[in-house]
């Protein structure tokens, strides 16, 4: 899919967060012997269901000849950068997904996870003749993080010739060992959602979108702040643009000569998410989400605090993205520890399934 007091917003959560972790790290580390073998075979003996179309599943009508085999169905894809649509076989599709959304330097178990993520987000909008978001409703999905970032055939093609052949052959190999492969939900494709990196857990998915998913829930993630060098950020704006962003003429301020002046409290934090993030804050006049702030001031995270520096605002994030489902970051962190695929999805989308592409989308006769 990517805080002036000085004092972290969430800090009441991030204390329990700690207690949490002393729980549930231990469950995970007994799980985590799985050899990368045993992961391909779980897989596979879990995606070994009744015949296509028998868990639900039909053909989708799109106006489209649907391929003999499912899992070469055809996607279209909106390019925006030149108005074009691109047609290419869904496994083709998803090494494109690939490039895009995760270094090819990852671990190999962590790639393989962004894979099924990946095939089952695409998955999902075929089997409902999805097509919002695309001009004209020409195309099955965008080339942008509002779908899912991809790299055009032709920009892959050029990677041979730039030196990136044991990058694209490692992103190739990672969707072939999934071939086919997606989660599910009470036999349903789930909505597959993935970010950058967290700032301990992730986020359940009404404390960000409006609906309750059973399968996007709020886990430990500890691993992102280890790896991802980019995971706590500072970024400096002045309190005239942040009110001016915000909606608000900003409030006068006291000068530097002035001693004792009482400085005004701009920024209270109201309640914060099970993961730790701001939910509901008060700046100036007006109560807003985190959301609200992470998008106006374009924040990485809206898991942030805020310091006032005088005329300043110090804003400082941690994590990147919406924080609900797949940490990116988290996931290679747990391949590193020797954590399957299988292990990983599971961590970050709790009580899911393994499927074949064929269970959703059958191919015609």
């Amino acid at each position: 899919m990517n805080d002036g007091r000085s004092i972290r917003f969430g800090g009441l959560a991030a204390l329990a967060a700690v207690s949490a972790l002393a729980v549930l790290l231990p469950a995970l580390l007994v799980q985590r012997g799985a050899t990368q073998a045993q992961d391909a075979a779980g897989i596979t003996a879990a995606v070994h269901s009744p015949a296509a179309g028998q868990a639900g599943g039909k053909a989708v009508g799109s106006g489209r000849e649907a391929a003999a085999d499912p899992d070469q169905w055809p996607v279209r894809v909106y390019l925006t950068h030149t108005g074009k649509v691109e047609t290419l076989p869904l496994e083709e599709y998803v090494t494109g997904v690939l490039a895009a959304e995760m270094p090819a330097d990852f671990e190999l178990a962590a790639l393989k996870a962004q894979a099924i993520a990946a095939r089952t987000f695409i998955v999902r909008r075929l089997a409902a003749s999805d097509t919002s978001g695309v001009p004209s409703g020409n195309a099955d999905v965008n080339d942008t993080v509002e779908h899912q970032a991809y790299v055009s055939s032709d920009s892959l093609r050029a990677w041979e010739n730039d030196g990136r052949g044991e990058d694209l052959q490692k992103l190739q190999q990672a969707a072939s060992l999934t071939r086919g492969i997606i989660m599910t939900y009470q036999g349903q494709p789930i909505t597959a959602a993935f970010f950058s990196s967290s700032g301990g857990y992730t986020e359940n998915s009404e404390d960000y979108w409006s609906d309750q998913v059973p399968y996007l829930r709020s886990v430990s993630s500890p691993w992102d702040s280890k790896l991802d060098p980019h995971n706590q950020e500072t970024a400096q704006i002045s309190v005239n643009e942040l009110f001016s962003k915000l909606g608000q003429s900003a409030p006068a301020l006291p000068t530097t000569g002035r001693q004792g002046a009482p400085i005004p409290k701009l920024f209270q934090v109201l309640s914060v998410t099970t993961g730790g993030s701001v939910k509901d804050i008060r700046i100036g006049d007006k109560t807003y989400s985190g959301r609200e702030v992470r998008e106006k001031l374009e924040l990485r995270s809206s898991q942030f605090n805020m310091v006032l520096d005088g005329a300043e605002v110090k804003i400082t994030t941690y994590g990147s993205g919406h924080g609900v489902g797949m940490s990116q970051w988290g996931a290679n962190g747990m391949a590193k520890q020797g954590y399957t695929t299988t292990q990983i999805l599971k961590h970050y989308y709790t009580g899911i399934s393994f499927n074949q592409v064929s269970d959703v989308l059958a191919p015609r006769n």
